[in-house]
């Protein structure tokens, strides 16, 4: 994802699609069987995790700068 810069709010809400999204791999991956499924779902959650620590700590930032 690109690093423009976002509002505190658009961050938010990405935030929380991530969260929605790390909510439903979780539920598929308690679904599915077999080693790729599981292994491209493990992959995708890993993915979102990263995002949302990168978003999480921009938020960080810029909420600091507006204190």
């Amino acid at each position: 994802m690109s690093d423009i810069l976002l509002t505190i709010p658009e961050i938010d809400s990405r935030i929380a699609a991530i969260r929605e999204n790390l909510r439903e791999l979780i539920e598929q991956a308690t679904a599915f069987s077999g080693a790729a499924d599981e292994e491209r779902t493990s992959d995708r959650i890993a993915e979102q995790e990263e995002e949302l620590e990168r978003l999480t700590k921009q938020r960080d930032v810029l909420a600091q700068q507006k204190s």
